[in-house]
């Protein structure tokens, strides 16, 4: 999953994504109230999100917001959560890290730069971390 409100950094991530080998179906979320939403309402286990793609700054409810209703939730705080986003401050990397963020990635500028960052977080998150079952 993926929530995000830029859409130009909606558009590299899913083609990074989409240029890779593995197969992944990616919902996109504009907004932290409607991600929210979303895992309010799921009802099959199976459609519960293998990982979060998080921006710390979105509308309605920040990512901050998001980050502690996944993690303080006994059905999703397992989910690894990635904080992918163009803030770099102190305060946002220590706060996402006492909620219980898996990481913290700045987003690279440069569209190259950020399209390699997209591919190891795919390569790590997906093929070499092992999850516990939903």
């Amino acid at each position: 999953m993926l929530v995000e409100d830029n859409e130009g950094d909606i558009l590299l991530t899913t083609e990074a994504f989409e240029d890779s080998k593995i197969v992944n179906n990616i919902s996109v979320i504009r907004d932290g109230k409607e991600a929210i939403g979303f895992f309010e309402a799921l009802t099959k286990k199976e459609q519960i999100p293998h990982l979060v793609l998080l921006d710390v700054n979105l509308p309605k409810v920040n990512g901050h917001e998001v980050l502690m209703y996944i993690k303080n939730n006994e059905r999703y705080k397992s989910i690894p959560v990635i904080m992918l986003t163009t803030s770099s401050s102190e305060r946002d990397i220590l706060q996402s890290y006492r909620n219980h963020v898996n990481c913290y990635i700045t987003k690279p500028i440069d569209v190259s730069d950020f399209m390699k960052a997209i591919t190891k977080i795919e390569d790590f998150w997906i093929n070499i971390v092992s999850i516990p079952a939903k």
